[in-house]
């Protein structure tokens, strides 16, 4: 049908900008290590040339910008093929209108970051709506993805999972930003041991440490948050959400071991890169867990009123066929 393949050059569009989108988020943890934000003092141009000298800090700032300029010429496709097709741009225009306000202004940071001499809160910025892009991105492609293959809601969704897999979306974003702020604001040493802080286990919350110390809190609420959703997956109709929940739990753990490990090395630029790397793959998880149980019938308001005569057999007939697709 023109429609669903509409639907299905839109999601593919959309998910390779994503996956281009997350390579610009690594790399650009590699450039704030390594100290290259300054690199190419100018903007847009590098050293007053497209092609700029071939020294190392130089071309890891040249080939971020590089990374920049492919996601928009992604984006740019995505959202013209999205609204020069009818179907797409009535149920996706809107999330391709955000994807462009946000690469905007993603743009207008990473100019400013220069301009502004790697302000902190510049950078925390161009990190947070960096995220927010590819969150955008993968959310349109997942959007057109399910329009395309116009599946019927055959499973029922358990209560409370929604929410619960949304919530952990936010934290996830969350927490990535707060590590974002941490190096910014070359705080990452401020407590070089672990787990305590400079040998204390409670130390004062205030200047480098508090911050530092915020994010390690962060780390342990989305451990234990992430641990729940993977309890709760249990209870998932289908293989594919249980198993992303076990996956999350598993990353955040790991999640974890990458940090202290950041901090006990000394904030390598690999490690630190696999650490923001393995922050955007998690948050790429949790979205798709949220589509996939909002695309679920939402069970728990349709067992909740009581059913009319005559039509209990044949509900009932339709849960067992629902729960024979679900095994």
């Amino acid at each position: 049908m023109p429609a669903a393949r509409d639907f299905g050059i839109t999601a593919r569009l959309a998910f390779v900008t994503a996956t281009v989108m997350f390579a610009l988020i690594v790399v650009g943890s590699i450039v704030r290590t390594t100290g290259s934000g300054l690199a190419c003092p100018d903007w847009p141009l590098c050293h007053g040339r497209l092609i700029p000298p071939l020294q190392f800090n130089i071309l890891i700032e040249w080939f971020h910008r590089l990374l920049a300029l492919v996601v928009g010429a992604g984006l740019v496709a995505t959202a013209a093929w999205t609204w020069t097709r009818s179907g797409p741009r009535a149920r996706l225009g809107g999330l391709a209108a955000m994807s462009i306000a946000l690469y905007l202004t993603q743009a207008l940071l990473g100019a400013l970051t220069v301009w502004k001499l790697l302000d902190p809160s510049v950078v925390s910025g161009h990190l947070a709506v960096g995220l927010l892009l590819f969150a955008t991105l993968l959310a349109l492609g997942l959007s057109a993805r399910r329009a395309a293959r116009a599946e019927p809601r055959t499973l029922e969704r358990p209560a409370g999972l929604l929410p619960l897999f949304a919530t952990a979306t936010v934290a996830i974003w969350a927490q990535a930003v707060l590590g974002g702020m941490v190096s910014t604001n070359h705080a990452s040493l401020a407590c070089p041991d672990w787990p305590t802080c400079n040998g204390r286990w409670l130390p004062e919350l205030t200047g480098l440490v508090g911050l530092q110390m915020a994010h390690r809190f962060g780390a342990y609420l989305l451990v234990a948050l992430l641990g729940w959703v993977a309890l709760r997956t249990g209870s998932a109709p289908d293989a594919g959400t249980r198993n992303l929940g076990r996956v999350l739990f598993l990353l955040v753990l790991a999640q974890g071991a990458i940090g202290v490990a950041n901090v006990l090395l000394g904030i390598p630029v690999w490690v630190s890169a696999l650490h923001l790397g393995n922050a955007a793959l998690m948050l790429a998880l949790s979205l798709i867990g949220t589509f996939r149980l909002a695309a679920m019938d939402a069970g728990e308001r349709a067992t909740s009123r009581p059913p009319r005569a005559g039509t209990r057999p044949q509900a009932d007939a339709r849960v067992r066929t629902e729960r024979m697709v679900a095994r």
